[in-house]
């Protein structure tokens, strides 16, 4: 798995769950107490007929449409090729999550270029932004396509199939480093959001930014973040999804399953692994295996969520 576990030593024995990645034909992951373990190989049948039924929906992040670096000279055509590779999924997924940096500067072309791509899906788009779409002079380009509806700077809920998914943003006031930030306003309507929700309800936040501190020094976190996880530490199941940092991480802590995503435009460092973040060139052969979509699906009477990530080449 293209990613570190950040579990801790201390937690207790857990219910297994089932964490699948596609690597070629796929890698089968069980999560327990916080530590990701190989089942093996298995062929990717195996693995769709492991992810049914229940409710299923994808994660794409980061597409960065615009950029044109040597880091991917064509975001736009891997983007695409995420596209392509939802589109021939055996089973339709019920609707999909884009968890930020949808464009690399906030142009009206970016986005319009990004939309022709991703409505190819013909799925549902649940859209949070990042902060590399918040940065057009009137920061308005994005909250007019995708704002309607919500609160504040962007921030909404809806429930599909049991499973309530709250979007945050993070990205409008950012902290020293470059830490995300959620606010006073959004936390206190996060609160209220969550009030009166049963406590089996399974939950799903999704941000741009980790909602957990996977490495300050290079503002991977986001500094109140604490806050919005005291909001749902008394649910049985909780998944929160992010992006940002192009690569996939996971950790488990008592209830909660954090994930991050690839991205579908360019690869970025291990955490301290140079001296600072940002697009990463690797060998052109690579830089597929490095990109890709996550896929996680919901079944009822089972704790967690199963999460699928599939890159553009294995």
């Amino acid at each position: 798995m293209s990613g570190q576990d950040h579990g801790d030593d201390g937690v207790s024995r857990r219910k297994v769950l089932e964490c699948m990645t596609w690597a070629g034909t796929g890698v089968l992951w069980t999560v327990t107490g916080g530590v990701p373990r190989s089942l093996g190989i298995i062929d990717s049948a195996e693995a769709a007929t492991a992810a049914a039924p229940g409710v299923s929906f994808l994660q794409i992040s980061d597409s960065h449409v615009g950029f044109d670096k040597p880091a991917n000279p064509n975001a736009l055509g891997t983007l695409e090729e995420a596209v392509n590779k939802i589109n021939a999924m055996p089973a339709k997924p019920a609707f999909m999550i884009h968890t930020g940096d949808i464009t690399h500067l906030s142009k009206a072309a970016e986005f319009d270029n990004a939309e022709r791509i991703i409505s190819q899906t013909k799925l549902d788009v649940h859209y949070v932004p990042g902060e590399h779409d918040f940065i057009d002079e009137e920061v308005k380009l994005y909250r007019e396509r995708y704002g309607r509806g919500t609160k504040g700077h962007g921030w909404y809920s809806f429930d599909a199939g049991g499973v309530h998914f709250v979007g945050l943003v993070n990205v409008v006031d950012l902290k020293a480093g470059g830490l995300g930030n959620l606010g006073a306003e959004q936390l206190a309507w996060l609160e209220d959001d969550l009030r009166g929700k049963s406590k089996s309800t399974p939950i799903v936040l999704f941000a741009h930014i980790p909602l957990w501190t996977v490495y300050p020094e290079w503002g991977w976190g986001t500094e109140d973040g604490g806050r919005a996880l005291e909001y749902v530490k008394g649910f049985g199941s909780v998944t929160v999804l992010n992006g940002h940092i192009h690569q996939v991480m996971q950790k488990v802590e008592g209830n909660v399953t954090f994930h991050t995503a690839r991205s579908t435009a360019f690869p970025q460092p291990a955490p301290g692994a140079a001296p600072s973040p940002g697009p990463m060139k690797v060998e052109d052969a690579r830089l597929r295996s490095m990109l890709g979509v996550a896929s996680i699906n919901f079944k009822q009477n089972e704790q967690r969520l199963a999460i699928i990530d599939t890159p553009l080449q294995g």
